[in-house]
């Protein structure tokens, strides 16, 4: 359905109803359901329905799939007006600050357990009376001792079954941290050549530099991969060693995730334009905004790189 334009606004084509946001809702609901019963069944040690979280996702990938290309369509049709446009940008605008709301919140925990509640755990401040429950604790960062571990070792008594016990070792940054974040400052690099090379309607550039920036992070993906292992296999470094294990995996992890989303999308606009010869100079808002989100993505892995693995 399409308004005629009145009073010099322009055509705004309105889509047909659609029952994609119900099942979208509906696989979602069906993701977060699972993965909850798989945590819990996991640590329970039972079965539980771990099956309905693969499923759930499956769903909402599938019905995701069905409702871009429909919007891709839409555009391919010539039926988006500028105004409409204008609200994709303004949706994708909105979706990246609530992604960086996201992982403002998990910054925000980090900060306030090194910055207070480990101090305060230590006999520090006004609160410092918790240090009374667990003597001998003493208060640094990374927390290699977990309070738990130290009243055992000055009361002589026995660390009970499940406690939480701290890393051997931390991750050193000037390793595969170091080189993941050249690899990902690179790929931010190249993005950017590649959104030139399609402003300019050089598609052999674009192929190329979009190619160069899958295989980078690609390469991130499997070298955080690796990182893992070693942490878990070698360095203690589990979810179960404490607050620092907790907060690094948290961070990390979410972050690969987004890594993984966004080399999706970038994979997604490599086949658009090499296979359907999709996008032209003035009208690639699809490629622009997997390029907004990878950039996203880097912004936020020097952030995790300064605050987790350096300081």
């Amino acid at each position: 359905m399409a308004h005629g334009s009145s009073g010099g606004h322009q055509t705004y084509y309105v889509p047909e109803s659609s029952k994609l946001p119900v099942f979208a809702t509906l696989g979602l609901g069906c993701f977060i359901l699972g993965l909850a019963n798989t945590l819990v069944h996991h640590k329970l040690g039972t079965g539980g329905m771990s099956w309905l979280m693969p499923v759930g996702f499956a769903f909402f990938i599938f019905v995701l799939w069905q409702w871009f290309a429909a919007t891709i369509r839409e555009n391919m049709a010539g039926l988006n007006s500028p105004q409409l446009k204008r609200s994709y940008v303004m949706g994708m605008q909105w979706f990246i600050f609530s992604e960086v709301m996201f992982f403002f919140a998990f910054f925000f925990a980090l900060a306030y357990v090194r910055l207070l509640a480990v101090p305060w755990l230590g006999g520090e401040g006004d609160k410092g009376l918790a240090n009374e429950i667990w003597s001998g604790f003493q208060a640094s960062w990374p927390l290699m001792t977990t309070p738990s571990q130290a009243l055992a070792t000055a009361g002589g008594q026995q660390i009970s079954t499940g406690a939480f016990q701290g890393p051997q070792e931390v991750v050193a940054w000037s390793g595969i941290p170091l080189l993941n974040t050249a690899l990902l400052v690179a790929s931010s690099v190249t993005v950017h050549f590649a959104h030139t090379a399609l402003k300019a309607g050089k598609r052999s550039a674009l192929t190329l530099w979009l190619m160069i920036t899958l295989a980078l992070g690609f390469i991130f993906v499997g070298f955080q991969a690796y990182e893992y292992h070693h942490a878990y296999t070698e360095l203690g470094l589990t979810l179960a060693s404490g607050i620092y294990g907790s907060t690094f995996f948290l961070l990390t992890g979410f972050h690969g995730f987004h890594v993984c989303l966004g080399a999706v999308m970038l994979t997604v606009m490599f086949f658009r334009a090499t296979t359907k010869g999709h996008f032209t100079p003035d009208d690639h808002f699809g490629f622009e905004a997997a390029s907004w989100y990878w950039h996203f993505v880097d912004v936020v892995w020097i952030c995790l790189f300064l605050f987790v693995y350096i300081l």
